[in-house]
């Protein structure tokens, strides 16, 4: 039977597709508290929040301890950008991806996050509809770039 275009291709190498049938496992960073709880309750619909954290120490910190399939992360945060920890964290293999959330779309954000090994990029505004999507994109070894961001670019 041939493929429609409705069902993706699950024959993939290193056994990535299975992580689209498991709940991912996230540590989500923002510096505002009111902010993790909404994008918490997002993310728990497909996904096993393990923990939310305010600071950039305590994002690495949380992905030593807990080894998430991905880091979320606002760029701006006290003490260790998003950027930055990231970079660690993907450097030192506690998290197979990281993606940053943020309200930001300067291109030398967005180059500065892809050239530290991060994956996804999305805007706080398009956090509804672009997270999960980002979560399984950067999970199967994509890199997934908010539209508004990419608009920004090819113009």
């Amino acid at each position: 039977m041939a493929n429609s275009g409705t069902v993706p291709d699950l024959q993939t190498k290193s056994g990535a597709a299975d992580t689209l049938w498991m709940r991912p496992r996230i540590v989500l960073a923002d510096d505002h508290p009111e902010l993790l709880v909404e994008i918490g309750r997002l993310l728990m619909v497909e996904c096993d929040l393990l923990c939310s954290v305010c600071e950039g120490f305590a994002l690495v910190k949380a992905a030593s301890e807990l080894k998430p399939d991905v880091v979320i992360s606002d760029i701006k945060m006290p003490h260790l950008s998003g950027i930055e920890a990231g970079h660690q964290i993907l450097q030192a293999g506690l998290s197979k991806s990281a993606i940053m959330l943020t309200t930001y779309d300067e291109p030398e954000l967005v180059r500065s996050a892809l050239e530290a090994g991060i994956r996804g990029y999305v805007l706080k505004v398009d956090a509804g509809e672009e997270l999960i999507p980002a979560v399984k994109t950067v999970l199967l070894g994509h890199t997934y770039l908010s539209r508004r961001v990419l608009k920004k670019w090819t113009r």
